[in-house]
């Protein structure tokens, strides 16, 4: 993989510009910013610029980049579960069986464009149709927070078995096998005691960034080498090293790297074609089947004893198309299985997918609880011992999320008020350590209404507090404690003093800026310690 992108990739300040003009747009209306990136792409395509070499390389390392970072965060022990392989499996196969016959009906009526396909390539189309997209379901959790919940973990554990069957595919679609070198791969597993050694001294600042980028853009390269897909590699990379307390670092300190390189992927599947009539009718005919697609993911992980819930947001999280589409298309067209403008069309599919499937996660708890009556006729009595709703044991004070601060609060509180203290996390490893401990740690997810309607019923809380990792599900929570109508007091972190008025206007009685509170905390630190 080639990746001398630096000195060109930002250079024409003409599509940064116009990325930035209309992601900013899409942040004033309530949609996420990719929305205005894909725009931009589409403009810059109705305006005759084509996608060049310098935003192919910013694409290509962006998605590197992504799932790399997933693989700091992926627990294989979600990719055993029935509820990751089986679904997958089932879903993929339904999924190409009747967008296949569908899409061959639309043939033998000799409709434009389907009338040279062929039943094969009738099934190759509903193959790509199948996938959703990693970028857009992982950029999507990121900005919630969830992507260590529990319908983000079965999200996520989907999303990779189903780039393990797209590496399959594409190495049997282009008769490429992967190099006998490739089993010189395995040894990188045996590697995983030096690269953790390394990730532990390289502190906390560049060289942390810098070694993350070598892991990253090694490992693709090394895959490349070995004839299988590049991208895998960086994800292998990143499970190597998930095990390390500095993962979860590692994944932050690169956060602004992959986001900002992301922007190239958005931009090039506007640019991945010229525009016509015809491309545009048939995109929009395909967009309904995404949701086809979500009622079948909803009603096999419903199946397979996931509760209502959980199964809803993971499903809406996959209501898109991916860009594995287009890569399917780009080697049927190379191959003269498919006329070049289904590139097109399968491209304006996945962007509108992306701006119907933008507005649906970002009010996923809103659907679940305004029409939860419905959900849970399809949710079965048997359930996950991880997927069911705990009561809050009789205490007075909760304390949701528990990272640094959250722990924090939970061991002062602890002191002070002894067992009347409860933590409650959405990330089932971090719950597990605590409870190992024997801490009074639950497993809750603060923006589930099922756990506010059993907390309404039997709770006694009287103080809230709310140490959540970012604005967005704070404000969930909010929103929420508000449904039940919560009495009690209710305090919230902010990083930001904008977070702060947005915070007291949702509900919160309290507010706490982390780092203004921190700098006033230490100096009242150092003052109890002077001696004079």
């Amino acid at each position: 993989m080639d990746f001398e992108w630096v000195a060109i990739a930002l250079g024409d300040v003409t599509w940064v510009s116009l990325a930035f003009f209309l992601g900013f747009l899409s942040t004033r209306v309530g949609l996420p910013p990719l929305v205005g990136f894909l725009a931009t792409g589409f403009l810059l395509n109705y305006l005759g610029v084509t996608s060049g070499e310098a935003l192919q390389k910013l694409a290509d390392l962006g998605i590197t980049l992504l799932l790399f970072t997933v693989g700091l965060k992926l627990n294989l022990k979600v990719l055993i579960r029935p509820q990751v392989w089986s679904v997958t499996a089932l879903h993929i196969l339904i999924t190409i069986a009747t967008f296949g016959m569908l899409i061959f009906a639309l043939a033998l009526l000799n409709l434009s464009l389907f009338s040279k396909l062929t039943f094969h390539h009738s099934l190759i189309l509903a193959f790509a149709l199948s996938f959703s997209s990693t970028v857009f379901v992982v950029k999507s959790l990121e900005e919630k927070g969830e992507i260590n919940s529990l319908h983000g973990r079965i999200a996520i554990g989907i999303l990779i078995m189903q780039d393990l069957v797209a590496v399959v595919f594409l190495a049997a679609s282009t008769s490429k096998l992967p190099s006998p070198w490739a089993l010189l791969l395995l040894l990188l597993f045996p590697l995983r005691p030096l690269l953790n050694h390394l990730l532990q001294k390289t502190g906390h600042g560049e060289l942390l960034i810098l070694y993350g980028l070598v892991l990253a853009l090694g490992g693709a390269e090394l895959f490349e080498l070995g004839g299988v897909k590049d991208d895998l590699g960086a994800l292998v990379m990143g499970v190597l090293i998930s095990t390390h307390p500095k993962s979860r670092e590692l994944a932050k300190s690169m956060l602004g790297f992959k986001d900002l390189f992301l922007i190239g992927f958005f931009l090039s599947i506007g640019l991945s074609g010229q525009l016509s009539l015809e491309a545009l009718l048939i995109g929009l005919l395909f967009v309904p089947f995404i949701f086809a697609k979500s009622a079948l993911f909803f009603t096999l992980m419903t199946a397979f004893q996931l509760r209502a819930r959980t199964s809803l947001l993971a499903s809406l999280s996959l209501t898109n198309y991916s860009e594995f589409g287009l890569i399917v298309a780009a080697i049927s067209v190379s191959n003269g299985w498919l006329d070049a403008q289904w590139l097109v069309a399968l491209a304006i599919a996945l962007s509108l997918s992306f701006l119907i499937a933008a507005p649906l996660t970002k009010v996923d708890d809103r659907l679940y609880r305004r029409f939860r009556n419905i959900w849970i006729k399809f949710q079965r009595a048997e359930r996950l011992p991880d997927d069911v709703v705990l009561s809050t044991l009789g205490a007075t004070t909760a304390i949701f999320g528990m990272g640094r601060i959250g722990s924090g609060a939970y061991s002062k509180m602890r002191e002070l008020h002894g067992e009347t203290v409860v933590g409650i996390d959405f990330d089932i490893e971090r719950v597990e350590y605590y409870q190992s401990m024997q801490q009074n740690v639950l497993y809750g997810d603060p923006s589930d209404a099922d756990f506010w309607d059993k907390m309404e019923q039997d709770h006694n809380i009287e103080l809230v507090m709310l140490a959540l990792p970012n604005l967005q599900t704070n404000l969930n929570a909010l929103e929420q404690l508000r449904a039940i109508s919560f009495s009690g007091r209710i305090s919230a972190i902010a990083r930001f003093p904008d977070e702060v008025s947005l915070l007291k206007e949702a509900g919160a009685t309290a507010v706490f800026n982390v780092y203004t509170e921190a700098g006033a905390g230490f100096a009242e630190h150092v003052e109890s310690q002077v001696m004079y």
